[in-house]
C-alpha cells in the first residue's frame, strides 16, 4: 500500500466529481456549475441487482454499490465495466474516494480498495450492519462510518486500524457529517450529536423528537436534519440551541437535505420536495411528485435534481420549484443523484445506473 500516503491525500475537490455521499464532507448537496434545461439518457448499466446505493463519481469513474453486495466501477462516458468488488454482504451505502475507495457493507466491513483495479488494500470489522456512507476528516486522514452495533467508528485511512469509537442508544444509518473540526450525526435514538472530530469525544447531544433516518448538512455553523416526526430541525453547532424546527403533517424525512445560501431542501415521506426558508424555516414552495421522495436533493446552480418513488427523475427550479423537466424510469428511485462534469448519474431499484447529459440537438 506504498501509493496510500497519509501526508499527500488526495482531497475531494481535487477530484473534480462528486467523490462521496452529497458531494463533500459536509454533506450540504451542492454541485458546480449549471444544469441545462433539457438531459437526455447517454447510458445505462444494469448490476443485476436492486441499487440502493446513490453513485459517487471521481476518476473517469462512477462508482456504486447493490444489494447482491458487487460494488461496481464503471467507464464515466461510456457507462461500460471497468472492474467489480465483492462484498460478503448488501452495500447500500455510497462509496467514499480518495486515494482509495471506501465503502461499508452489511457484513459489517468497511473496506479500503484501489481506485484503480479494486484490489482489497485492508478491512475493518464492526460489530453489525452498515448501511451509512463514509467521511472523511484531517491529515492524517481519518475515515468516519456509523454502524447498527450502535456505534460511530473512527479508522486511520492508511492502515485500516480503529483510532477512535463513539457508542450511541442505537442504529446509525446515516452519514456523519464534518466541518470545523466536529462531525455531527444523527440515529435511531432521536439525537443529534455533534463531537470532537481528533478525540472523538461528545460536545453536545440535541434531542430531535424522533429518529433520524437520513444524514445531516452543515453550513456556517449550524446543523440542518429531518427526521421520522415529520420535522426538519436547523441547530446551531456550539450551542446545540434549535432554532426552528418546520413541521410538516404526514411527512416523515428519510431524506438528506440540500443546503444553499437561503434555503433547506429536502424529500419526505408525504410525495413532496420540501423548500424552507434557511433563516425562518419558514416554507417556501413545495413540488408534489407521485411519489415518496427518499432522494436526496442535489442543487446545481439555479435547478433541483431528484428521484422519486413514482420512477421519475426531476428537474425543477430552485426559487420556485417549477417542474423544468422529468424522464421517467419506470422503477423507483430512492437513491440520490451525483453531478458532476456536466452529467447527472442515479440508480434505480431495477438495479440499473442512468448518466444523462445535456439534449444535444440533431439535424
Amino acid at each position: 500500500m506504498s501509493d496510500m500516503t497519509n501526508a499527500a491525500l488526495l482531497v475531494c475537490a481535487a477530484l473534480a466529481g462528486w467523490p462521496m455521499f452529497r458531494g463533500e464532507p459536509a454533506l450540504t448537496g451542492l454541485a458546480t456549475g449549471q444544469l441545462p434545461d433539457q438531459l437526455e439518457l447517454r447510458w445505462s448499466y444494469n448490476t443485476g441487482a436492486p441499487i440502493k446505493s446513490s453513485p459517487a463519481i471521481a476518476a473517469g469513474k462512477v462508482f456504486i454499490g447493490n444489494d447482491a453486495g458487487n460494488l461496481v466501477a464503471l467507464d464515466l462516458i461510456t457507462g461500460q465495466p471497468v472492474w467489480t468488488f465483492k462484498a460478503g454482504d448488501s452495500i447500500e451505502a455510497t462509496p467514499l474516494l480518495l486515494n482509495a475507495v471506501y465503502v461499508g457493507s452489511a457484513d459489517g466491513n468497511l473496506s479500503a480498495l484501489d481506485l484503480k483495479t479494486g484490489q482489497t488494500h485492508w478491512t475493518y470489522k464492526t460489530e453489525d450492519k452498515i448501511l451509512g456512507s463514509a467521511n472523511w476528516f484531517g491529515v492524517p486522514c481519518r475515515i468516519l462510518v456509523g454502524s447498527y452495533d450502535f456505534k460511530l467508528h473512527c479508522v486511520d485511512a492508511a492502515t485500516g486500524k480503529a483510532v477512535w469509537t463513539f457508542a450511541t442508544g442505537n442504529y446509525i444509518n446515516g452519514a456523519p457529517a464534518v466541518a470545523d473540526g466536529k462531525v455531527v450525526f444523527g440515529g435511531c435514538d432521536g439525537q443529534l450529536r455533534i463531537l470532537d472530530a481528533k478525540a472523538g469525544t461528545e460536545l453536545l447531544a440535541v434531542d430531535a423528537g424522533a429518529y433520524i433516518p437520513g444524514s445531516p448538512a452543515l453550513a456556517d455553523h449550524h446543523a440542518y436534519v429531518g427526521h421520522y416526526g415529520n420535522e426538519v430541525l436547523c441547530v446551531n453547532l456550539g450551542t446545540g440551541k434549535v432554532l426552528w424546527r418546520a413541521k410538516e403533517k404526514n411527512a416523515p424525512f428519510f431524506s438528506s437535505p440540500a443546503v444553499t445560501t437561503n434555503s433547506v431542501l429536502i424529500g419526505a415521506r408525504d410525495k413532496h420536495l420540501y423548500c424552507f426558508d434557511r433563516a425562518t424555516g419558514q416554507a417556501r414552495w413545495t413540488f408534489a411528485a407521485q411519489g415518496d421522495v427518499d432522494s436526496s436533493p442535489v442543487v446545481c446552480g439555479d435547478k433541483v435534481i431528484f428521484g422519486s418513488d413514482d420512477g421519475r427523475l426531476y428537474l425543477v427550479r430552485l426559487d420556485t420549484g417549477k417542474l423544468v423537466w422529468s424522464y421517467e424510469v419506470g422503477k423507483p428511485l430512492s437513491a440520490s443523484p451525483a453531478v458532476a462534469n456536466g452529467l447527472v448519474v442515479i440508480a434505480g431499484d431495477d438495479g440499473t445506473v442512468y448518466a444523462f447529459g445535456e439534449k444535444v440537438r440533431r439535424e
